[in-house]
């Protein structure tokens, strides 16, 4: 799950039934609490720190939206499934945590039930995208690494990748929205208390444990897999092009594939799918980094009726979840060519001047 920590989890309760039947005065008591945890300076100094999140978020994934719409040649399926995850990153910077500073920051929720049940399915519907969107780029990395002449010659390459990002949304919503929209309803009641804003789930163990299963544990398992298979296929294509040169066999890719001449050189090729490798990894192992903490900080939570996480462990491991957002759009210019070139068109015009043959070569 992707909601923000609940104010009042400085001090848990019990279970979540305590937390329908706490009287006002503990709930009282708790606020006033957590009103005081921070200084002003903190205060000040939290707020700057949260808004520079914002902005880097904001303008690292506009880049890319916009390199996307500007550069013709960055539309192929790949960059596509990109373009999907910098759209979910960018509404995170620009909806989820705006409106979550105001909360961290006094404790108390002030823009009512329905704009808090707003923000949680819009939250959990963009990390949980950002997620599966991850899953999609790797698996279509492994296709184009293992099944290169195949992947080639699809055709609706288009249509097919809109297609996948639509259902990475589809899929996203189902897991979280209709359980936010509809949980109390069938609770028969509501175990949120006035002035605070976290999902009617949020300490349900099977549930959550059950939907982490989905939006990390199976992921991660997958990228891993993809990963490993695309770090054995290089190898194994660098051993027989080893021996092909070392037996002095002129045509590579023939003696491997058994392909026409026609074919891209095996070497040029084989060097462009290392670095979509090494790409990928770090983009994964950065995923892993900042999703692992916070799963398994939920998890344990929920085992333990949220007593035995210290609250600020816990919301540092929420912010990870959100600094991965901004973290994304540095790793593109980082581990793509075709990006970094895009990037330099829009942030200096006059000294960069993108170069079509160039990107049909390199994308």
């Amino acid at each position: 799950s992707d909601s923000a920590p609940p104010p009042s989890e400085v001090w848990p309760l019990n279970t979540s039934s305590s937390l329908g039947n706490a009287s006002s005065l503990d709930l009282e008591d708790r606020r006033v609490l957590h009103f005081g945890q921070f200084s002003p300076s903190v205060a000040v100094l939290l707020a700057v720190l949260m808004s520079l999140v914002v902005l880097a978020t904001v303008v690292g994934n506009a880049l890319v939206i916009l390199a996307f719409v500007v550069d013709k040649n960055l539309r192929t399926q790949g960059n596509f499934f990109f373009l999907n995850l910098a759209i979910a990153d960018f509404l995170v910077g620009g909806f989820c945590i705006p409106v979550y500073i105001p909360y961290v920051l006094t404790g108390k929720w002030i823009l009512g039930r329905g704009l808090c049940k707003l923000w949680l399915v819009v939250d959990y519907l963009l990390c949980t995208a950002s997620v599966f969107n991850i899953v999609l780029i790797s698996f279509d990395r492994f296709i184009s690494v293992t099944r290169a002449v195949s992947n080639r010659c699809q055709k609706g390459v288009t249509r097919n990748a809109v297609l996948k990002m639509i259902c990475v949304w589809l899929a996203a919503f189902l897991l979280y929205g209709p359980a936010i929209i509809s949980w109390e309803y069938i609770a028969g009641s509501s175990i949120l208390p006035d002035g605070e804003c976290y999902a009617e789930f949020y300490f349900n163990g099977y549930f959550l444990m059950t939907a982490s299963a989905v939006e990390f544990f199976t992921p991660f398992i997958s990228v891993t897999y993809f990963n490993l298979s695309i770090y054995i296929n290089i190898r194994k294509r660098t051993l027989i092009r080893n021996n092909c040169m070392s037996s002095e066999i002129g045509d590579c890719e023939m003696a491997y594939q058994g392909k026409s001449k026609n074919s891209i050189c095996w070497g040029e090729q084989l060097l462009r799918d290392k670095k979509v490798a090494k790409s990928l990894a770090v983009i994964v192992c950065v995923f892993g980094l900042c999703w692992a903490p916070y799963t398994l900080l939920m998890i344990i939570r929920a085992v333990c009726h949220a007593q035995c996480v210290q609250h600020y462990l816990y919301e540092i491991s929420f912010w990870l979840l959100w600094l991965n957002s901004s973290i994304n759009p540095i790793l593109y210019p980082l581990c793509h060519i075709s990006f970094r070139k895009a990037f330099m068109k829009l942030l200096c015009p006059r000294k960069m001047k993108i170069q079509p043959q160039f990107f049909a070569q390199k994308c």
